[in-house]
């Protein structure tokens, strides 16, 4: 069965896999500002990636600035795909490519400098509304058909 986010318990691993965030000020565990999970330090990431024979940790659900944010020495990644997230940060998104010898690459989404025209209606509706502001306050609502 598949969690819904507001399905998921303060107090469980699924919720420190994805509320907690990495902290160059700290060594081993701190609190976190979020008010739930933790943060851990670069010695908490070289640990496990050492205990479970990895390479790299790839990790999101954290704006950074420049769509991708290496930490403790480029052990771990944060990405964040979406540019000038809800309009009130003005970072860009990255989305990573990992090819065939493990090679990874990233490509930028910059900021668009202008407000968006359209905006997404709904995450099941498939179809695209206006904003009201390029609408105009009088226009009213969109048309139904």
């Amino acid at each position: 069965m598949v969690q819904t986010l507001s399905s998921i318990k303060c107090q469980s691993l699924l919720c420190d896999l994805l509320w907690s965030d990495p902290d160059k000020d700290v060594q081993g565990w701190g609190e976190n500002d979020r008010g739930v999970s933790f943060t851990f330090g670069a010695d908490v990431v070289a640990k496990f990636l050492n205990r479970h024979d990895l390479d790299l940790i790839c990790r999101a659900h954290q704006v950074v600035e420049d769509g991708y944010e290496f930490f403790a020495k480029r052990q771990l990644v944060t990405l964040f795909s979406a540019p000038n997230y809800c309009g009130e940060f003005d970072n860009a998104g990255g989305m990573m490519s990992v090819d065939e010898s493990l090679m990874c690459s990233f490509q930028i989404l910059k900021p668009s400098e202008k407000k968006a025209k359209y905006q997404y209606a709904g995450l099941n509706s498939g179809r695209m509304v206006q904003s009201p502001q390029a609408r105009g306050a009088a226009a009213g609502p969109p048309k139904k058909k």
